[in-house]
């Protein structure tokens, strides 16, 4: 057993760098901050949706975060992402109903693909647009 000069116990919780806005952002680094994560995952497929947007009546936390979205079906979904990913937790904005048990899903393109068959062709279509994009460069 390894001797120490310290006990763990013995040190301060608050160190201070937790008011000290220089270093806030290094709080956590090793964890992903759930709504950066949300705003993120907002910003990559709102061009294939009605509306989407990071719920600000849920709570997010550095572990969960919960996305609204409205298909182009006009269909309401609350998403909730973690690390084990995405899942619809109600079917209106800003709810959760815990006896719903939808699948998770590893990406945002997956759930969407899964909900809204406007969205798969949105998608698609953006998709082909810049193959052909990138075909017309590589020709020139």
């Amino acid at each position: 057993r390894m001797e120490t000069d310290y006990n763990p116990m013995e040190l301060p919780s608050n160190t201070g760098f937790e008011e000290d806005p220089d270093y806030r952002d290094f709080e956590g680094t090793d964890v992903k901050d759930m709504r950066l994560e949300a705003e993120a995952v907002v910003n990559d497929v709102l061009f294939a949706v009605s509306n989407m947007f990071v719920s600000k009546t849920l709570p997010c936390a550095e572990d969960v975060a919960y996305i609204n979205v409205e298909t182009r079906e006009k269909n309401r979904y609350c998403l909730e992402l973690t690390e084990a990913g995405l899942r619809v937790v109600a079917y209106d904005f800003d709810q959760t109903d815990d006896r719903l048990q939808t699948p998770y899903h590893e990406t945002v393109y997956s759930l969407l693909d899964s909900l809204s068959p406007a969205y798969r062709e949105v998608f698609g279509n953006a998709i082909l647009q810049r193959l052909e994009a990138l075909k017309k460069e590589s020709q020139s």
